[in-house]
């Protein structure tokens, strides 16, 4: 039977949640805290659950980013990729990385836009949130819909559809994971060490 891992990004394969990181690195801190500040109110919002994840994540990004070109976005995510590297976990490379060893197929499923994430994994197949460029530009909303909970095992299945011929191992440490790890056949809740 085709056995398949599939990882969480953030807090699982890293120390921090890589969109905070990665808004700061491109933007320098000033403006990303100008732009948290500013969007504060839906935070809190959401954090209570009284306001969609996906919305404030995508007024946040559109803050940042609308109007760059996919070139210069791109470039970013290769730089960040390359001078962040310290931001994974060890111990979740080297299981990764055995996966791949023994013959597994390996996917990191996350929220976090995959633009930035693949460049971390040159040899991995990358299910995340994907932004809407038209005629080469940020548009500030997302393709797809945002990687998180429910959203999570619907890319699995849309990527392998036939759930019986293969076994799902799944690694998570939030909550935006518990549909995936009650999906898999063998699931692990917590980030790897350091």
């Amino acid at each position: 039977m085709k056995k398949i891992y599939a990882f969480d990004f953030d807090g699982t394969l890293t120390t921090k949640d890589t969109l905070l990181v990665f808004i700061r690195y491109a933007c320098g801190f000033w403006l990303f805290a100008l732009g948290f500040l500013r969007y504060s109110p839906l935070l809190v919002l959401m954090k209570l659950g009284l306001y969609p994840n996906w919305k404030v994540k995508q007024k946040v990004f559109s803050f940042f980013f609308k109007g760059m070109t996919i070139e210069a976005f791109d470039d970013l995510c290769q730089r960040f990729a390359q001078d962040n590297l310290h931001l994974l976990r060890s111990q979740g490379i080297k299981t990764l990385m055995q996966a791949q060893d023994d013959g597994a197929e390996v996917v990191i499923v996350s929220a976090s836009i995959d633009n930035w994430v693949k460049p971390f994994f040159a040899d991995v197949t990358v299910l995340g949130t994907q932004i809407e460029v038209n005629n080469g530009v940020l548009t500030g909303r997302f393709l797809t819909k945002n990687c998180y909970g429910q959203e999570k095992v619907n890319r699995i299945l849309a990527r392998y559809p036939h759930r019986e011929d293969y076994h799902l191992t799944a690694y998570g440490d939030s909550r935006g994971d518990k549909e995936l790890l009650a999906f898999a056949d063998e699931s692990h809740y917590k980030p790897f060490s350091a």
